[in-house]
């Protein structure tokens, strides 16, 4: 036995976990993420302090920021190694609820220990103690269990040794990891117990890979064997199994097309003559032209959102769904026939399958007509320039924001030009952080590589602050690397505190910002329906007192630059070549500051997004799209 007190406990316990994936090891806790407070800087703080062992102590700037560092650490190590997150109680727990969502949907695991009010009720209301008058045992930390696979209070000391066993088994599943917040009453932090020798044992949680049940495989095989035109989809399962080589050889074995989602892009190599690129919202020409012609969908380690399925609208009825899944929940999605076994494991096993059954797909040219179609889009979309005869890929609606925007602005740079620019220029290996506006739809498209699991997308959540964090995360967890964060004005505002960790921590990111003076995508969006142009631009008031005025500009730049990053202002495609290329040169963050002008993103690509569009409206423009969206949604799939 070992008298010590909760904190410290913890500490020790989490210094001894690791996880083991085909028969590789690894130390499963890198360290904790933390900003102190009242809550937590003195138990936690005193154990961490005491003896850390060989975890690193990392000081967050924003609770909401640093959760993201960790969640993007995480991503990067494709699961296999976690930062754990520890904040005080109130508001800086509440700071971390967004993140713990934005972990739980995209399947990513994520410790957090929020600090909670005393168990003893002694002091109560303690600072910042949030009080319910119909329940004193609900404090600020409920509102994680709609967020967390797995929620618990530790109140008494001897509660901390299940709770962390059932913190370690949701963590290192792989159908049910997201969000763990561990609750940790201040007071019981610094009580003692005899914690028996046995809790601090190393323990070695193994990831195993789900088998296939051969049930479930001659349901899927009898499927495909009577598709013409099969389509695969690559999903996030499919980089978390490391199955990208196994999904290559399948689909050049059979002749059959994939098509990527957000997760999944880079679990394949760009360049492999069956990848269609992007699919649904955000996808290109060839993805969604081969997903509509398809009878026949073989979906690997895909939830299936909405932007995937373009609202579920590029597929009829009629066509047949195989989901290849670990997780239940979504294998049995569309009506699918399921397999629920790990993606590389099904994977191999259809192949054997189809093999024996000498199965080949029906495709002769599509897939490399489909292919070159897109290379030239991609050519357009790269050449896409300002110029008196410019016109907006997506319709202005506006038409005083452009000239206004390069007037008082400066910028004459379109997005698809610069991020054709930027990936020609930087590093192949260079990792890509995203999440929120039109840059996911503008990467999601037109970025491409050959280095696997560089591409860090969070799109289950597209959560708005994330990009420079998750640039972080991805940093810490290819060192090697450049990382890059694709970030929006918006996004950059909304929260950016841990460009100064990267600084703190000397791991160089580089954030490329792209400001077009608000939140372009919605923009896009409210107007596309009809609606006026109603507080998406960054604008002054006007005489009538509406956010109507000139465009406010912003030099993010010298902002930057008082945090000690060496940073470039872009209004120009020359001046963002030299910035690209003088960046590589740089020890410290950078930030290029790109003037990117309005509606220069790519849209479309025969693809339907399904939104709330008011049924009834004084507005004929919103009763038109309210007409469209009615017609489109007789298109799709109901369920």
């Amino acid at each position: 036995m070992a008298k010590m007190t909760m904190a410290q406990a913890l500490v020790k316990f989490l210094d001894n976990q690791y996880v083991s994936f085909d028969g590789e090891e690894t130390k499963f806790v890198d360290g904790i993420f933390t900003v102190f407070g009242h809550g937590i800087v003195l138990g936690l703080g005193e154990a961490l302090d005491s003896d850390k062992g060989s975890l690193k102590v990392y000081q967050g700037k924003n609770e909401q920021g640093m959760a993201h560092v960790a969640t993007a650490f995480a991503k990067m190590n494709n699961r296999r190694k976690i930062i754990a997150c520890a904040s005080s109680i109130g508001p800086g727990a509440a700071n971390m609820i967004t993140a713990a969502a934005t972990a739980t949907v995209n399947h990513v695991p994520l410790l957090l220990f929020p600090a909670d009010s005393f168990a003893s009720r002694q002091p109560d209301p303690v600072l910042q103690q949030f009080e319910q008058v119909n329940s004193l045992t609900t404090t600020t930390n409920d509102a994680y269990k709609a967020v967390t696979r797995y929620w618990d209070r530790i109140q008494r000391p001897e509660q901390l040794m299940s709770a962390m066993i059932n913190a370690m088994r949701v963590l290192t599943d792989t159908a049910e990891t997201g969000a763990v917040a561990i609750c940790l009453c201040q007071d019981v932090e610094g009580e003692s117990y005899d914690y028996p020798d046995s809790f601090f044992r190393k323990r070695v949680h193994k990831i195993v890979r789900k088998p296939v049940a051969p049930e479930e495989l001659a349901d899927a095989v009898e499927v495909i064997l009577q598709s013409q035109k099969p389509l695969v989809i690559c999903g996030g399962g499919v980089r978390y199994s490391e199955a990208g080589e196994a999904l290559e050889s399948f689909c050049r074995e059979f002749n059959i097309p994939f098509a990527e989602t957000q997760s999944g892009k880079t679990a394949c190599l760009s360049s492999n003559e069956y990848n269609l690129g992007g699919l649904g919202v955000t996808g290109n020409s060839a993805g969604n032209v081969m997903a509509r012609a398809a009878d026949t969908v073989i979906a690997v380690g895909t939830r299936f959102s909405d932007f995937t399925t373009a609202s579920k609208s590029l597929f009829s009825d009629s066509v047949k769904m195989v989901t290849v899944n670990t997780s239940r929940f979504d294998a049995y999605k569309l009506d699918a026939v399921k397999m629920v076994a790990d993606a590389k494991l099904g994977i191999e096993a259809l192949a054997k399958a189809l093999r024996e059954k000498g199965y080949k797909s029906a495709y002769t040219d599509e897939i490399k007509a489909a292919r070159d179609g897109w290379a030239k889009e991609m050519e357009r979309l790269s050449a896409y320039k300002y110029d008196e005869n410019f016109e907006p890929l997506i319709c202005a609606r506006d038409e005083k924001t452009i000239p206004e925007f390069v007037e008082k602005i400066g910028g004459t740079i379109t997005q698809t030009a610069a991020i054709a620019l930027i990936r020609k220029m930087i590093p192949a290996d260079a990792t890509c952080t995203g999440a929120a506006g039109s840059l996911p739809g503008c990467l999601q498209r037109m970025w491409t590589s050959d280095s696997r699991y560089s591409y860090n997308m969070e799109y289950g959540y597209s959560c708005m602050g994330y990009e420079i964090a998750g640039a972080l995360g991805a940093k810490l967890a290819k060192p090697e690397c450049e990382s890059y964060a694709m970030c929006g004005d918006g996004s950059y505002l909304m929260l950016h505190s841990e460009l100064v960790t990267s600084v703190q921590e000397q791991k160089k990111i580089n954030v490329l910002l792209f400001d077009n003076s608000g939140f372009g995508c919605i923009n896009n969006l409210q107007m596309s329906n009809g609606i006026g142009n109603l507080a998406t631009e960054f604008r002054f008031r006007d005489e009538n007192g509406d956010l109507l005025g000139s465009l406010i500009p912003i030099d993010f730049a010298k902002c930057a630059s008082g945090y000690g990053v060496r940073t470039y202002t872009a209004k120009t495609m020359e001046e963002l070549g030299f910035a690209l290329a003088d960046s590589l040169k740089q020890n410290v963050s950078t930030l290029i500051d790109i003037k990117v002008l309005p509606k220069s993103m790519t849209d479309g690509y025969d693809a339907w997004w399904h939104v709330g569009v008011p049924s009834v409206s004084a507005n004929e423009k919103v009763n038109k799209a309210f007409e469209d969206k009615e017609n489109n949604r007789l298109k799709a799939r109901r369920y």
